[in-house]
């Protein structure tokens, strides 16, 4: 004779069914918390090293600054000191140029003519005196331009004077020849430097 299960199987197949799937959330909500948390010691671990790496980089950065702000104040002083070195270089190279100038100012003044004054602003001379004739003003021009410590000879003005028909007064600009670039001696241009020379007279 069969056998008839009369219990309510299928409600309590239901209800382990049920305990099982509880169990296995549980289990892995558990799971999850965990890794949750490790996740979170990590990152938080990796973070604490960065920004300590960070503050590292930080206060080497400002050490970096000031060896910069160092180097750059003694590019500052060497570039003062090299300044300085061509100052003096300079003076030293232009001291006989004076010597010079007036040496060669004698040498190129042709007979019969003289100079009543030389004006100088830096390396532009002004040039004024009294000469028997234009054509003498002519070759004093001629010798600036051939001498080898001046050059750019360029007439203002020659007119005759009146108390002597035979003489002319001229104003004439030329430039120094300097050993020294002239664009490096801008700072050594000063006021206009007069002299009154005896050259030579007619």
């Amino acid at each position: 004779m069969p056998r008839i299960n009369l219990l309510p199987w299928r409600e309590q197949q239901r209800r382990e069914r049920r305990l099982s799937f509880y169990a296995a959330l549980g289990t892995a909500a558990a799971v999850s918390a965990v890794a949750a948390f490790v996740t979170y010691l990590m990152f938080g671990s990796m973070i604490d090293g960065q920004e300590a790496r960070n503050a590292r980089l930080r206060v080497e950065i400002k050490r970096l600054d000031r060896q910069i702000e160092e180097i750059n104040d003694l590019q500052t002083q060497k570039q003062n000191f090299i300044s300085r070195m061509q100052i003096i270089e300079m003076l030293q190279r232009s001291r006989p140029e004076a010597v010079h100038l007036f040496d060669e100012l004698v040498k190129v003044m042709p007979d019969g003519t003289y100079l009543t004054s030389v004006g100088q602003t830096g390396a532009k001379l002004k040039l004024e005196g009294v000469a028997q004739s234009s054509t003498r003003v002519s070759t004093l021009m001629r010798n600036i331009a051939a001498s080898p410590w001046l050059r750019n000879p360029e007439l203002e003005v020659v007119e005759t004077r009146k108390d002597n028909a035979n003489s002319s007064r001229f104003v004439l600009d030329c430039e120094q020849v300097s050993a020294v670039d002239t664009d490096n001696d801008a700072g050594l241009k000063g006021k206009p430097m007069l002299h009154t020379i005896a050259g030579k007279k007619p």
